[in-house]
């Protein structure tokens, strides 16, 4: 991408912070927001704290969705960005009243030097207390300068007094001050700020006082565990000049009445999407939990992974419970997206889904141990003509859900764009089967079949298959089982397949990678991208059209 030529000049003048005294005074409030970029771009802490302290307009956005090779803030820059929003709410030349920060955090595994979720949230709560602390520290210093002030004209008129005395004029005006001189400090700071009422009480009324008119609302995504909870309870309850908004809610390792407490602080008009993970939920946790959620109009998308929530075994009082957690789904009347990780849930989607408001578009179902009954309701239910990402990784797939699978596809042919089938177990006789339901799914962008038991020739007819469907970008395919070193299984397991070591023999992945380069040659797709490589498969960075 070619740089403009106000981005090339702002790169200039923020690079060079001993002119930031001669350009910050003249500076018109449009390029605030190109310089402030560059900043951020070449690693300028020093002017973004210039720059954001005195910002001109109401509101500043940053973070969000990246570019394409756009790398996330620094750690240094994103510190400096914060310590100038506090420095600023006492200038008197800075407008902020809205800062938007959702999505500035950096991804997991991201660039070395970037500020994570965790740490972000972290620094965000503090600056929040931080300008409490502040603010309620002003009227103590403000208290405290009128008392030297008091003290300062008491040690004035003693003098006066004595001078007064010597000279033998010790008459009522003596008098009077020794009176005065008697009331004590107190009472006289009382009737001096009884007589200045007029003026300086109206001027105190000006002060910051309701972070919703007067203050800066900070909206971000908080990312909350164990032992930043009770950082990030004080931040949403503190009243200070700046008030704090969840975007996005993301807790681990935390129960449910914890969780609960951050919920009731939230402004419910804010929160859109809760994720929860690695927390010992459970049924009774999660029937608890859920009509919390509740509140919150404008929630969209629930996450629960890895809750320890087990239904495979009999136990008194789950299926009363799940009923419960059904009922709490569906008063969540927005919601479009439920992800459900390693749930374990056989025979049980129909209790969940059949009680929601509208149908879903994103619908994630690992590890969840589905049963040919529950893809055979996914299949007929109003979810399947609406979704637009199905995500049914490591869940047995056999000849009984062979069916239902394929009416589910076919309902989903027009809206489909995402769809994740690895580690399922799909045979080249049950991926044969499937091959012509997924030619049949044409807005598909990103395909995941890793894990999956197949040969080279099933993972060719897997190719030419992919190679016909206009729409798709990203096919995530399996390593052939003629690649793996000696002694694996017939028909192994995901599990398998992920420990077996690859043979290191080159020549027949060689080979492979050429007649697969042929089948996109002969079909013309050079757009379409094959890849083996699960770690760093991510169906996210192909951009819907």
């Amino acid at each position: 991408m070619v740089p403009s030529l106000v981005s090339l000049c702002a790169k200039e003048v923020v690079s060079d912070h001993s002119s930031s005294p001669y350009w910050l005074g003249c500076v018109p409030r449009e390029l605030y927001q190109p310089l402030l970029e560059a900043a951020f771009a070449h690693c300028r802490p020093l002017a973004i704290g210039e720059l954001v302290q005195r910002w001109p307009e109401r509101t500043l956005r940053l973070g969000g969705r990246r570019r394409s090779g756009q790398s996330p803030p620094s750690r240094l820059c994103v510190q400096a960005l914060l310590l100038a929003v506090v420095r600023g709410l006492g200038d008197k030349r800075c407008a902020l009243q809205v800062l938007d920060l959702c999505g500035l955090q950096c991804e997991e595994g991201g660039a070395v030097d970037s500020m994570g979720g965790w740490s972000l949230t972290v620094a965000l709560c503090s600056m929040v207390l931080q300008a409490k602390g502040a603010a309620q520290g002003g009227p103590h210093r403000e208290r405290e300068r009128e008392r030297k002030r008091v003290l300062e004209t008491e040690r004035e008129r003693d003098g006066v007094v004595k001078r007064e005395r010597g000279l033998g004029a010790g008459g009522a005006r003596g008098q009077e001050l020794d009176e005065e001189r008697a009331l004590g400090v107190r009472r006289r700071m009382e009737r001096e700020r009884a007589r200045g009422s007029g003026g300086g009480g109206e001027r105190a009324g000006r002060g910051r006082g309701d972070p919703e008119e007067d203050g800066v609302v900070v909206r971000a995504d908080l990312f909350v565990n164990a032992r930043s909870w009770e950082r990030v309870r004080a931040a949403l309850s503190a009243s200070g000049p700046l008030c704090l908004h969840c975007r996005y809610l993301r807790v681990e390792e935390i129960p449910a009445l914890s969780i609960a407490v951050l919920l009731a602080l939230l402004r419910p008009a804010s929160l859109l999407g809760m994720d929860i993970r690695y927390s010992s939920l459970g049924v009774s946790g999660l029937a608890l939990l859920l009509p919390a959620l509740a509140p919150f109009p404008a929630l969209s998308s629930l996450r629960l992974h890895y809750c320890n929530l087990d239904m495979r075994w009999d136990q008194s009082g789950q299926e009363e419970a799940l009923r419960d957690v059904a009922k709490g789904l569906g008063k969540l009347e927005r919601l479009q997206r439920l992800s459900l990780t390693a749930l374990r849930l056989p025979g049980h989607l129909r209790m969940l889904l059949s009680g929601l408001s509208q149908p879903l578009e994103v619908l994630e179902l690992p590890y969840l141990s589905l049963s040919p009954a529950d893809l055979s309701y996914l299949s007929c239910s109003p979810h399947a003509s609406s979704l637009r990402r199905l995500d049914l990784s490591e869940n047995k797939l056999d000849e009984a859900a062979l069916p239902s699978l394929r009416r589910l596809l076919q309902q989903a042919a027009g809206s489909l764009s995402h769809l994740s089938l690895s580690g399922c177990g799909l045979s080249d006789g049950l991926l044969g089967a499937l091959l012509p339901s997924l030619g049949c799914c044409r807005a598909l962008r990103a395909l995941a079949l890793a894990l999956n038991p197949l040969s080279q020739a099933g993972v060719l007819s897997l190719v030419r298959v992919a190679a016909g469907i206009p729409s798709l970008r990203l096919l995530l395919y399996p390593n052939p089982l003629e690649e793996y070193q000696p002694g694996l299984p017939p028909l192994p397991s995901s599990a398998q397949l992920l420990d077996w070591p690859l043979d290191e023999v080159l020549e027949r992945r060689d080979a492979m990678e050429l007649e697969m380069a042929k089948v996109l040659a002969e079909n013309g797709r050079s757009d379409l991208l094959l890849t083996s490589d699960l770690l760093s498969y991510n169906g996210d960075l192909i951009e819907e059209q």
